[in-house]
């Protein structure tokens, strides 16, 4: 309007056939919300654009739900003296689309609910996709000339050749090769971790891995109660019969998120209580690798058996960690969240580890009034787990990590529902156990995931925002 003389309404539909939002989250903190304060006097001119904007939405949301005040001001984009920037985004944008199946549908039905009952014609989904020539070509060469000499490599500019690969599942010669090249990968990992952190660990253990963002809905909580209650069990009974397992952290916290860095600190002290036990035979190690980072994960995902994807059902939008491990041939232990429900669609019952509530059991269960030292009471694990947290581990207490999972911060414990889901994780962690150990079954369900990796391509999901999104044709490259 101001360098060209565009009229408000033109400039306005300029603005709105350009512009889509794609929503990769939400968590309420990365919904961002700027003081009008702050907005206005570093952004003046644009801020009497949004004030405009904000004035003929709230109109249009007054039309839809008349004297709903609650409704208007919860969809607005200027309330309480914050702009949301969210709710701007709803309101310019021609396409507003989710990274998962189940993400879009929470966007839609929860926390858009309203607005897509304004305009549903401009939710749809796209699922997110990995560069899978990194992940798999690059990463994992070993693996990726097994794939190229079963299938050929067609699979390098189609990732949906993949599912060739299903032929050879059963396969036990395949397999065999195929768990000679991981070999090779959890060798050059333990060589990593014994030259950065001086643990030596067993490469025929297996490699329980959980690499991502440190965050309380991912819950590394819950993987480092099951780990305390596997100590527990081995202390109890040296002789336990399980296959040796060595669980791999890695993650960087935000600078300011305390409980976050709390978490990092209990693993890394969970790990010296164990690392150093020798009454535990070796068949337990744990290991925080530090700064974790790209070149790093190229390293670990390679050479991981299992895959932890434990978020609380309803909260990861997507997920891409997820999919680089499946191509590498790791077996998912999972929630019914993200992409994860996807990654289940496509490789079966059979060849996943699913357990915990599901999304929508999740809202029920926080309606009726979730209360978590009902765990704490009824569960003796978790009682002795809580218990150490509060008395110490190894001179460490956690006091601050065992209240938020029974007392609660502003009234609420355990909002991750990390008790609720306690029982079931232990009961999948076990089931890992029994499947490791029938070597070609194992192999069954890793050859599987690597088969089915490929609707989760890059490739797949650039085109979808092309055609649906920025319809876009592609550039024919004969001519």
């Amino acid at each position: 309007m101001d360098d060209y003389g565009y009229e408000w309404d033109a400039a306005w539909k300029i603005t709105c056939d350009t512009v889509s939002y794609t929503n990769h989250t939400v968590m309420a903190e990365a919904l961002e919300k700027w003081p009008q304060h702050l907005f206005s006097s570093l952004l003046p001119r644009i801020f009497q654009i949004v004030c405009e904007i904000n004035a003929r939405f709230c109109g249009e949301l007054w039309q839809k739900f008349p004297g709903d005040y609650g409704k208007v001001s919860y969809n607005a984009i200027m309330d309480s003296n914050q702009i949301k920037m969210a709710n701007l985004c709803l309101a310019a944008s021609h396409t507003i689309n989710g990274v998962s199946e189940l993400h879009s549908d929470i966007l839609k039905n929860s926390i858009f609910r309203d607005y897509y009952s304004i305009h549903p014609e401009k939710f749809t989904n796209v699922t997110n996709g990995i560069t899978y020539r990194r992940w798999l070509n690059q990463a994992n060469p070993g693996l990726a000339g097994l794939v190229t000499e079963l299938i050929g490599g067609d699979y390098y500019y189609d990732a949906d050749k993949l599912k060739g690969l299903e032929k050879f599942v059963d396969d036990k010669a395949v397999l065999d090769k195929f768990f000679d090249i991981r070999r090779e990968n959890k060798v050059r990992l333990a060589n990593y971790i014994q030259r950065e952190n001086g643990v030596s660990v067993d490469p025929d253990s297996i490699f329980d891995v959980q690499v991502k963002r440190l965050h309380e809905y991912k819950r590394q909580l819950l993987n480092a109660f099951n780990i305390i209650d596997l100590y527990y069990r081995l202390k109890a009974n040296p002789n336990l019969d399980i296959a040796p397992r060595t669980f791999v952290f890695g993650a960087k916290a935000a600078s300011s998120y305390f409980m976050a860095k709390e978490i990092i600190r209990l693993i890394y002290v969970i790990g010296q209580v164990i690392n150093n036990d020798k009454s535990i035979n070796g068949k337990l190690k744990v290991v925080f690798l530090e700064n974790y980072r790209i070149s790093l994960a190229e390293i670990i995902i390679p050479a991981a058996d299992i895959s932890e994807q434990i978020s609380i059902a309803g909260k990861e939008a997507s997920g891409t960690g997820n999919m680089k491990f499946m191509i590498n041939g790791a077996v998912t232990v999972g929630t019914l969240d993200g992409a994860n429900v996807e990654i289940h669609q496509r490789v079966g019952d059979d060849n996943i580890v699913l357990f915990g509530l599901l999304a929508h059991e999740v809202e029920e269960l926080f309606r009726k009034g979730y209360n978590a030292s009902d765990y704490y009471v009824r569960d003796a694990r978790i009682r002795d787990i809580i218990d150490t947290l509060r008395n110490g581990l190894n001179g460490v207490r956690f006091s601050e990590l065992a209240d938020s999972l029974t007392v609660g911060r502003g009234g609420i414990a355990d909002p991750y529902m990390v008790l609720a889901d306690f029982d079931s994780y232990v009961n999948a962690q076990n089931r890992v156990d029994s499947l490791y150990k029938d070597k070609y079954r194992f192999g069954h369900m890793c050859l599987m995931n690597t088969a089915n990796a490929g609707f989760f391509s890059s490739d797949r999901s650039v085109k979808e925002y092309a055609d649906r999104i920025w319809h876009l044709t592609p550039i024919d490259e004969t001519k």
